[in-house]
């Protein structure tokens, strides 16, 4: 038995958020998935109290990714939930937990302790956020620091269950959901906010009217619409990859003559590899922050909100090409931490979550599946599963942290890891949307898909 099979008993009686008891409508879902998001965005305003209005946020060039509105009661947004998540997926990984993720009963533990994990570090970046400065109370008052704290674990575990509500009760993930909410604001924000951004200024926050605003006063700085230009760009380029398979042809044992395919994507691991490297460099950050204020500065020191040297400043994203702070060797070395974090974690995603080559020629021989020409067996499956899965893995995992670096460089709003999750949530949940609505429409359907 594994070490968490001692304590199965609390981690498979947490609450959490109950599955609805018959198939949900198309209509239903719709509706659950936009009660969370206004819920989110009322949330996103809702300002922490006794925070000090001087603070700079530390973490604004991955803002959109962490799905927190800095300064509100869920300024850490999914971070806790996304950390958990990944601490718990090496553990199981690697073996150095025992569960079978196949067996219900060991998914259920498997959840528990994701949640618990997702509520510990909650707690934990709460305390760090405020002992380190980030979040500071006014006039440093410690009472207010305690309440700081307090209401960011609150804010903390309501994103939790949210993510659950959305999971079981609507389309897709709350993860996703929030992330698509917050790049969607600062995209439509960055692009169109005709206010200037501080008192006394006169130019537009926004590139499109501060383009226009420069047009009629005779400069013309072409150099604004980059942003949008590289959001346009890596949209189109994601929507693309996203439509590309590699289809295998399929055969069903049962029935003589039917026959079927099976869709691998270029992309095999999604958006998955993107949120984890952006989390770890989030929490990169974190800790530089930490240790720098306990005078070790090991990964990295900072100058205002900005880390200027070690692993901290090159996991920080460059400055955008267009502005006279661009570095080429900071833009380089990004691209390259970024392509191999996205590739390594590509490649632990499809191990872990049930997406390798032997998982799934066990999942088609078990529905009856077969490669035309070659018998039943599960080890031919596999065997031509080897020649794809693999390499599409690796391959997607490198192409993501291309994009995602070619978008920051061009300084995309939203982020380039912002945009290139946004597309592929989208199409995920496009595609979701569609299915149920097929489904609906032919009830017949359900038996088939499952």
């Amino acid at each position: 038995m594994g070490f968490l099979h001692n304590f199965e008993d609390i981690l498979t009686t947490l609450p959490e958020v109950e599955r609805p008891r018959y198939a949900l409508t198309f209509n239903e879902k719709l509706k659950w998935t936009g009660i969370i998001l206004v819920a989110y965005f009322l949330l996103s305003e809702t300002a922490l109290y006794g925070l000090d209005p001087r603070t700079v946020d530390i973490f604004a060039n991955l803002r959109a990714v962490l799905a927190g509105n800095f300064g509100s009661i869920i300024t850490l947004g999914i971070g806790p939930i996304v950390t958990g998540s990944i601490i718990l997926q090496i553990l199981v990984g690697g073996k150095l937990v025992d569960l079978d993720l196949s067996d219900p009963h060991d998914q259920a533990i498997f959840q528990g302790t994701q949640k618990i994990l997702a509520i510990i570090f909650t707690l934990f970046e709460a305390v760090v956020m405020v002992a380190m400065g980030a979040l500071p109370p006014v006039n440093g008052d410690f009472n207010m620091a305690l309440l700081l704290i307090l209401q960011l674990t609150v804010g903390g575990i309501l994103i939790i269950f949210m993510d659950e509500v959305v999971s079981k009760w609507g389309f897709g993930s709350g993860i996703g959901l929030f992330i698509v909410a917050g790049v969607a604001s600062q995209v439509v924000i960055g692009s169109f906010n005709p206010f200037p951004p501080l008192e006394g200024e006169v130019v537009p926050a926004g590139k499109i009217p501060a383009f226009i605003y420069s047009l009629t006063h005779g400069t013309g700085d072409f150099s604004l619409l980059v942003p949008i230009a590289g959001t346009i760009i890596v949209f189109a380029i994601v929507v693309y990859f996203e439509s590309m398979r590699v289809e295998i042809p399929l055969t069903y044992g049962r029935f003589r003559g039917a026959r079927g395919r099976y869709p691998l994507k270029f992309i095999y691991a999604s958006n998955i590899p993107v949120i984890f490297a952006s989390i770890l460099m989030a929490n990169v950050q974190l800790w530089a922050r930490l240790l720098e204020r306990i005078n070790h500065p090991i990964l990295g020191s900072f100058v205002g909100n900005r880390p200027v040297n070690g692993l901290a400043f090159y996991m920080q994203r460059p400055q955008p090409i267009y502005t006279p702070d661009f570095s080429v060797l900071h833009a380089f070395y990004y691209t390259v931490i970024l392509i191999i974090l996205s590739a390594l974690f590509s490649k632990f995603w499809v191990e872990t979550a049930g997406m390798d080559s032997k998982t799934v020629a066990k999942q088609l021989q078990e529905g009856g599946m077969q490669i035309p020409g070659f018998r039943g067996d599960i080890r031919i499956i596999e065997r031509v599963l080897e020649k794809y899965i693999p390499p599409l893995t690796i391959v997607g995992g490198i192409v993501v942290g291309i994009l995602a670096a070619f978008a920051d460089i061009l300084g995309a709003l939203g982020g380039g890891m912002g945009v290139l999750l946004t597309v592929g949530i989208v199409y995920q949940m496009y595609e979701q949307m569609a299915r149920e609505q097929l489904m609906e429409v032919h009830p017949m359907l359900k038996g088939i898909l499952g």
